[in-house]
């Protein structure tokens, strides 16, 4: 199993990272070991081998079949449910590697790091790239969005992706966060939304 990120898919999340609105040239790609999964309502357990680690909500959608060179109006054919996760980020770690050019594959793919809810069916939705999503910290609404925000839509994201790795059933595509994320501390309950179902539970320890 992959599991395939988004980072900087939201104009205003990418304001709230580098003071600017801007929207990359080509989708930003990076992936998670798949020990990151993190599900069954499990707690996160937060490392000590950072300063910092910060949520962030995601639209996640299911790959359903095997494609590889999919074009973008084929592309809603290869995934089949959808569901809220959160892309645990050690940011502290994330920023350095940012201003050194390296990779960001310990900041983002350390164990626990994808926290992953409920799955959804994509057709009980009329329109996937129409959805709100929100994130609830110990009761209080700390993230919100809505699919129709995305910069590259989840179809635009297979399709990119699918020209360097062959999608498999049972990947996962986390499609980036909008603004908002934060820091976790022990103890803190996440709860995450999709419309208004709640798909997403556990604590922080």
């Amino acid at each position: 199993m992959k599991i395939f990120g988004v980072g900087m898919n939201y104009i205003q999340h990418n304001k709230e990272l580098d003071g600017t609105l801007y929207k990359p040239e080509r989708p930003v790609i990076f992936t998670k070991a798949d020990s990151a999964l993190l599900k069954d309502r499990k707690p996160f357990f937060i490392p000590d081998w950072c300063q910092r680690v910060d949520y962030e909500a995601e639209v996640v959608v299911r790959i359903c079949r095997l494609g590889k060179g999919i074009p973008a109006r084929f592309a809603h054919r290869y995934y089949d449910a959808v569901t809220v996760g959160i892309d645990f980020t050690a940011r502290d770690m994330q920023e350095e590697a940012r201003k050194k050019g390296n990779p960001w594959t310990i900041c983002k793919g350390f164990d626990g790091s994808a926290a992953i809810g409920e799955w959804i069916e994509k057709e009980k939705f009329r329109d996937v790239q129409a959805l709100d999503f929100h994130l609830d910290i110990n009761g209080q609404t700390v993230q919100s969005g809505n699919t129709c925000e995305m910069l590259y839509k989840i179809d635009e994201l297979i399709a990119y992706i699918s020209q360097f790795f062959t999608l498999k059933t049972g990947d996962l595509l986390y499609t980036g966060t909008p603004v908002g994320v934060g820091p976790v501390k022990i103890d803190d309950h996440l709860e995450g939304f999709l419309e208004d179902r709640k798909v997403l539970d556990f604590t922080c320890k």
